[in-house]
């Protein structure tokens, strides 16, 4: 299998981005990883140390994170992000990963990968952290602004595959993100979505409040991208300030430095929990090709998890199952 990874994308690019790849290829010398970017400068952080699965491949354009993406898309084609777009697009590369511009990647992904047969709008898929260390998959949070009906339909179908074939998970449960549990609760979209989820071929088991979410009470949870970014930046929001205050109280005294030393394995753990290196990253899915979206303060660890999720998915055959779904076939 072949990655495609945008080493100029991305807060910590490109120096974090070409070490976690390093570290990549040494933990799975099957899998070819090509690096998309400037090659001098890739050449010289890697220092003459490139494994024999790692490829270069030249781009001499960055889009940066305040460009805006359809303008930054269609001008720059030389772009990392865009040549590792067609990389995907011509089967030359099984997959793309990037932690750069998350509008770009999402018009990459539109423009230049292309949509699947049937797939109206793709969705942006990421893991929450729950608290029995499982996860929850989550679409869409952020790639689509508005939804109809039809998308949360959609959504659900690629989320319950994507939990199936990367997850290993039998009859992944499907929730639908609401302001209370009981059928005919929320808004006019998500009182359509539920009629459409009743019938659909997947484990529907109704709608989902954000504040069971922690606790795992689905294992894919379905909203528009307006609703889920805001949960998002919230749970994020939430776990800085209650991760700030805890370091603060614990700095207050002599005692309160001991019991810092005492918890100090247990607010690790925590701490970890909450982290988004340790699920790397989050595909966009409905697109003819695996694209993977890194968060924008990604580091060697989220990248080379990230790997580690598109080998998952490119083994378990993500993008065919969910064209055979959409399609019937």
């Amino acid at each position: 299998m072949r990655i495609a990874i945008d080493a100029m994308g991305g807060d910590n690019a490109p120096g974090l981005i070409v070490k976690g790849v390093l570290e990549a290829a040494h933990e799975w010398p099957d899998t070819e990883l090509v690096l998309v970017g400037d090659t001098a400068v890739i050449e010289q952080l890697m220092g003459g140390n490139k494994p024999a699965n790692i490829s270069l491949c030249h781009a001499d354009e960055v889009i940066g994170p305040d460009e805006e993406p359809v303008k930054a898309v269609r001008r720059k084609k030389g772009a990392s992000m865009v040549v590792a777009g067609q990389l995907v697009r011509e089967k030359r590369a099984d997959a793309m990963l990037s932690a750069g511009n998350t509008g770009a990647l999402m018009t990459t992904g539109l423009l230049v990968v292309g949509r699947l047969d049937g797939i109206e709008r793709p969705a942006l898929a990421p893991m929450l952290p729950t608290m029995d260390d499982v996860g929850m998959l989550a679409l869409d949070l952020g790639a689509n602004m508005d939804a109809k009906p039809e998308h949360l339909l959609q959504y659900a179908i690629m989320g319950s595959i994507y939990r199936s074939k990367v997850h290993g998970m039998d009859k992944p449960r499907i929730g639908l993100l609401n302001v209370g549990t009981e059928a005919r609760k929320g808004n006019e979209l998500t009182k359509a979505a539920y009629d459409l989820l009743e019938q659909a071929p997947i484990h529907f088991i109704g709608n989902v409040e954000a504040r069971d979410v922690l606790s795992r009470s689905c294992d894919v949870l379905i909203c528009d991208g307006f609703a889920g970014n805001i949960m998002l930046k919230a749970m994020e929001g939430t776990a800085g300030t209650l991760f700030g205050f805890i370091k603060d109280a614990f700095g207050e005294s002599l005692l309160t430095k001991l019991a810092a030393a005492i918890m100090l394995p247990k607010l690790r753990k925590l701490k970890n929990k909450m982290d988004y290196k340790e699920y790397g990253s989050a595909p966009l899915l409905g697109l003819n090709g695996l694209v993977m979206k890194c968060h924008g303060s990604s580091d060697e660890v989220a990248v080379k998890s990230a790997i580690r999720q598109a080998r998952i998915a490119i083994q378990g055959k993500l993008t065919e199952s969910i064209a055979a779904e959409i399609s019937g076939k």
